[in-house]
C-alpha cells in the first residue's frame, strides 16, 4: 500500500514559479514510477509528466516542456514538480500517482498509475 501527499501549491502570477511535492508512505518508493497529473475545472484529467523508478527516465507532456522539471528523491521517497514560466492555464488541480514498475519506461495514461494523491490547487493569475 502507498499513500500519496502532495503540498506546494498555491497562488502565483503568470511568468511565476512553484514547486510541488509528493511525499509517499512505504518502503519500495524507490520501485514506483510516479507521475504528475492534472484537471483544470470542467476538463477532463491530463498527464502532465511522469519519472521512471530510477529517475533515469522522464516524459513531458508537449504544453509543459521546458517550463516544468520532474525530480525524485528516493532516499526521502519524495517526487517534486518544479513548475516555472506559469501561465493561466496550467491553473488545476495537480495530482501526484504512482505504480510499481521496475523498468524504464514511463506510463503517461491514468489508467495506468495504480496509487494518487488528494491533489494540490495550483493557481496562476494574469
Amino acid at each position: 500500500q502507498v499513500q500519496l501527499v502532495e503540498s506546494g501549491g498555491g497562488l502565483v502570477q503568470a511568468g511565476g514559479s512553484l514547486r510541488l511535492s509528493c511525499a509517499a508512505s512505504g518502503r519500495t518508493f524507490s520501485s514506483y514510477a510516479m507521475g504528475w497529473f492534472r484537471q483544470a475545472p470542467g476538463k477532463e484529467r491530463e498527464f502532465v509528466v511522469g519519472i521512471s523508478w530510477s529517475g533515469g527516465n522522464t516524459f513531458y507532456a508537449d504544453s509543459v516542456k521546458g517550463r516544468f522539471t520532474i525530480s525524485r528523491d528516493n532516499a526521502k521517497n519524495t517526487v517534486y514538480l518544479q513548475m516555472n514560466s506559469l501561465k493561466p492555464e496550467d491553473t488545476a488541480v495537480y495530482y501526484c500517482a504512482a505504480v510499481y514498475l521496475y523498468s524504464d519506461y514511463v506510463p503517461s495514461s491514468g489508467g495506468e498509475y495504480y496509487y494518487w494523491g488528494q491533489g494540490t490547487q495550483v493557481t496562476v493569475s494574469s
